[in-house]
């Protein structure tokens, strides 16, 4: 038995209260069992296994690269036969990689475990969480859900680390990342299988929509003005977040400042779906995306004349979260709005991938400029971003049949 007791062309609010909150729920488990874990026993690894805290740090990279070289399958996968099965074999997955991790002897059996925590990511959190979101909600209902899936786990996965970082010392990390897998494959499968709509539930839905073929939107001048805006917003705060600390220490500021700056990234992460939940359709996503994303190049440029002014370095570094906030709501539902619903999570795919690609690559750029100058590049980026979004705004969508009567 699912939730899902309405007929499938005709979602009830119960069920999609349903949804959400177990999307909220497993996106939760599964960032914090596979990801947010990772700073806190970073140490600790490296000392068991005899290796650097960089080499332990590139086992993220490892998972980056395979989750984005895994979006387009699992897109098709998710266009196709939607993404019951598919979300909860995942969760199993990444239940099974973390275990696997919580054994890890050595760099390579480190790595082998990531490579296949990139996949059950890939098949079971955010990308998949949203195309099945846009294929089961109305159209004017896809931005609110979208978003309290979005605001409930990013709070969520910042307030966990106090816990985590209990966890670790009270239990060691091995054991603390047994009983996350235990969580793991004991919520989230059971969630995914009993809320996500079936194959045949998700195929009666796509048949009363519309949308771009997967083909006709790669030639469309919309698709590269979007993917150039997402990889180069990712890009530009990937390199930041990892070398924000660095930087400030590079600086002058004191370990407790440097450490201290970035929370304001996630306070701005958090506030910026905030203020998007309660505007609700007040706002125009895309106006806004364009604007988040010149604020954060904005405060980029800005960092390297703040100085030791900890005021001043605050404001620029919480421009990076509010562009992060609004760009991770942003990207699948411009996306929607563009090109419909029927190869929603192909499209979606086929910009993950550079996004991936440039969330692993521009960091090692910005570690090969090491001062000031990585600061520009990824500020740049970031207004490359706006600037990309502009042609867009005002643009009426002709793909989604729920905002316009024409196929496109």
């Amino acid at each position: 038995m699912t939730a899902e007791t309405d007929t499938p062309t005709s979602l009830s609010p119960k069920y999609r209260r349903h949804l959400v909150m177990v999307f909220a729920l497993t996106n939760t488990i599964s960032f914090i069992a596979m990801i947010q874990i990772l700073p806190v026993i970073l140490i600790p690894i490296a000392t068991d296994l005899d290796v650097s805290r960089t080499a332990v740090a590139g086992a993220s990279t490892v998972s980056t690269l395979v989750g984005g070289l895994a979006a387009l399958p699992v897109g098709r996968i998710l266009d196709r036969r939607g993404g019951r099965t598919l979300m909860a074999t995942g969760s199993v997955i990444g239940a099974g990689s973390v275990l696997m991790w919580s054994q890890a002897t050595n760099l390579m059996s480190l790595y082998v475990a990531f490579a296949l925590i990139g996949l059950a990511l890939a098949m079971s959190t955010y990308e998949s969480t949203f195309a099945v979101i846009v294929v089961a909600t109305e159209a004017h209902q896809r931005n609110q859900a979208i978003l309290t899936v979005t605001m409930i786990a990013g709070l969520s996965t910042y307030l966990v680390y106090p816990l985590l970082g209990w966890m670790n010392s009270e239990f060691g990390w091995r054991t603390t990342l047994i009983i996350l897998s235990a969580i793991l494959v004991t919520t989230a499968v059971p969630g995914h299988l009993w809320a996500v709509p079936s194959r045949a539930a998700h195929r009666n839905r796509v048949r009363a929509r519309s949308g771009t073929p997967f083909g006709a939107a790669l030639r469309q001048r919309r698709f590269w003005l979007l993917l150039i805006a997402f990889v180069a917003q990712a890009g530009s705060a990937s390199a930041f977040l990892l070398l924000v600390i660095a930087y400030l220490l590079d600086q002058g500021h004191s370990v407790a400042v440097a450490t201290s700056v970035p929370i304001a990234v996630g306070v701005l992460q958090i506030l910026s779906r905030l203020i998007l939940t309660v505007a609700g359709t007040r706002l125009a996503i895309t106006p806004v995306t364009s604007c988040a994303f010149a604020i954060q190049g904005f405060g980029l440029l800005l960092l390297p004349l703040a100085g030791l002014s900890i005021p001043l370095t605050l404001l620029c570094v919480a421009a990076v979260g509010l562009g992060q906030g609004v760009g991770v709501i942003a990207r699948p539902s411009i996306l929607a709005d563009n090109f419909g619903v029927t190869h929603f999570a192909s499209v979606l795919a086929a910009i993950t991938i550079p996004t991936a690609l440039a969330r692993a690559g521009s960091p090692l750029l910005g570690a090969w400029l090491a001062d000031w100058r990585f600061l520009v590049v990824s500020g740049s980026l970031a207004l490359i971003a706006a600037v990309a979004l502009l042609p867009l705004i005002g643009v009426k969508s002709t793909a989604d049949s729920e905002l316009v009567a024409a196929r496109e």
